[in-house]
C-alpha cells in the first residue's frame, strides 16, 4: 500500500463550537446562522432524499471552518485510486448496516443481538476511477474473555494497522467506557473519521454540539461526520470524504466485485442472522453456523448447514414448536441469498449441540474464526 498521509487540502477539524455548529449545519444540509448565534433546540430532522439515485450531493457552500465539505466523485477517466478503509467501533453502534449502505447490498449481516459481526468483512464499491474497499470489523468485546471474543478481537486489531483510512463509529451524543476502549486500541499513524451515527434519533441540535467539542478534545480526529447510515443523502456525503483519503494506485479488485468473501461463506453468515433475529435475546450469541455441502448446479445452489448451539436447552429454542423456528429460519435465509445470487437456493438445516465449544481453542478455528 501506498504510505499514509492526510490528503492534500483536507480540511482541518473545527475548533470552537461556532465551527462545530457550523459543521453540524451541514451535516444536515442547513446553511449555518450568523457566528456566534445560539444553537437553541430547532428540532434536526431527517436530511432531504437523494435527487438522483447514485449521485452525490453536495452539500451546503460557505458553511465556515471544519465543514467536511462534499465533492463530486471521480470520473471513470481520472486517476484511479484505491484503498483499505477499517470501519470500527463498540459492539450494535451499526458498522454493519453502515458498510451495507455503502456497498449498496448486503455483505455483512445485522440484528439487534451485539457482537452479530464475527469476522473481517470486505465490501467492495467501485464508483468512477475510485475504489473503496471496506472492511467491516467486530465489535471489540471486552465483557467476556471466551476463545471466541479472543479470536474476534485479535481480528480487530489485526486490521487495522494496514488501512488507509479508519472510520470510528460512535452513536451521535453518546460516548461510554465500551467506545473509549476502542478509541484507545486505534493506531495514531493511521487518519481516523469520527462518525456520528444515528443522527436521526438525536432530538434537537443543542445536544449534539457540546458533545461534539468533548469528541474533539479526546483525540485529533481527521475529520468529524455526524450522519445516519439511514440515509442516502448521507452515505453518498461520506463516501465523497472518505474518497480524499485514498492513495492514487490501482484497484485491488474487479470493477464488479461486491466481496472478497465466498459464496459459501455469505450462505453460512445468513444463516446465523435469520437465527439471531428470529431468536431475539433467548438465545446466546455464542452459537453459529457450519456449511457441510455447498454444490451448484447450473442456477441451483444446495446447501446443507449445521447451527451448532452449547446446550441441550438452546435447541429447542432453536427448533421451536413442531420444528417451526427452525422451518422460518431456513425458509427466510433462503429468500435473503436467492436475492443475494439471483438463481434458486435448496437449503436444508439441522441443530447439533457442541458443549463448551466458544471457549475451546481448536473448535473455534475448525468453525473458521482466525
Amino acid at each position: 500500500m501506498t504510505a499514509r498521509k492526510s490528503p492534500t487540502g483536507a480540511t482541518p477539524a473545527p475548533q470552537s463550537p461556532d465551527e462545530l455548529e457550523a459543521m453540524l449545519a451541514q451535516a444536515l444540509g442547513k446553511l449555518p446562522g450568523k457566528a456566534g448565534a445560539p444553537a437553541g433546540d430547532e428540532a434536526l430532522g431527517t436530511p432531504e432524499p437523494v435527487a438522483e439515485e447514485g449521485a452525490v450531493q453536495g452539500a451546503a457552500t460557505g458553511a465556515g471552518p471544519g465543514v467536511a465539505a462534499s465533492v463530486p466523485a471521480s470520473t471513470p477517466e481520472g486517476p484511479r485510486r484505491c484503498g483499505l478503509v477499517a470501519i470500527v467501533g463498540r459492539p450494535n453502534v451499526g458498522k454493519s448496516t453502515l458498510l451495507n449502505a455503502l456497498v449498496g447490498q448486503k455483505v455483512s449481516i445485522t440484528s439487534a443481538k451485539a457482537q452479530t459481526t464475527r469476522h473481517r468483512i470486505t465490501g467492495v464499491l467501485t464508483q468512477g476511477a475510485s475504489q473503496f474497499v471496506f472492511v467491516d470489523t467486530p465489535g471489540f468485546q471486552t465483557r467476556h474473555s471466551n476463545a471466541l471474543n479472543r479470536s474476534l478481537n485479535k481480528t480487530v486489531l489485526g486490521t487495522l494497522p494496514d488501512v488507509d483510512l479508519i472510520v470510528f463509529v460512535v452513536e451521535a451524543g453518546r460516548f461510554g467506557p465500551a467506545d473509549a476502549q476502542v478509541l484507545a486500541l486505534l493506531p495514531p499513524q493511521v487518519p481516523t473519521l469520527l462518525l456520528a451515527n444515528k443522527l436521526d434519533a438525536v432530538q434537537s441540535r443543542a445536544e449534539l454540539a457540546p458533545w461534539l467539542l468533548q469528541m474533539q478534545q479526546r483525540r485529533a480526529y481527521a475529520e468529524y461526520v455526524p450522519m445516519s447510515a439511514k440515509s442516502p443523502r448521507d452515505v453518498q456525503r461520506l463516501l465523497a470524504i472518505v474518497e480524499k483519503y485514498l492513495p492514487q494506485q490501482e484497484w485491488l479488485h474487479d470493477a464488479d466485485a461486491l466481496t472478497d468473501r465466498s459464496e459459501r461463506f455469505m450462505a453460512a453468515e445468513m444463516v446465523r442472522e435469520k437465527l439471531f433475529r428470529l431468536t431475539g435475546d433467548e438465545l446466546p450469541y455464542t452459537s453459529t453456523v457450519q456449511i457441510d455441502q455447498f454444490t451448484q448446479e447450473g442456477e441451483l445452489r444446495r446447501i446443507a448447514a449445521t447451527i451448532v448451539v452449547e446446550r441441550e436447552g438452546h435447541k429447542g429454542m432453536v427448533i421451536g414448536e413442531g420444528g417451526e423456528k427452525l422451518k422460518r429460519i431456513g425458509s427466510e435465509a433462503r429468500q435473503e441469498l436467492e436475492k443475494l445470487w439471483g438463481g434458486k437456493v435448496f437449503l436444508q438445516l439441522w441443530v447439533k449441540v457442541r458443549s463448551g465449544w466458544a471457549d475451546n481453542e481448536a473448535r473455534v478455528r475448525s468453525f473458521g474464526y482466525e
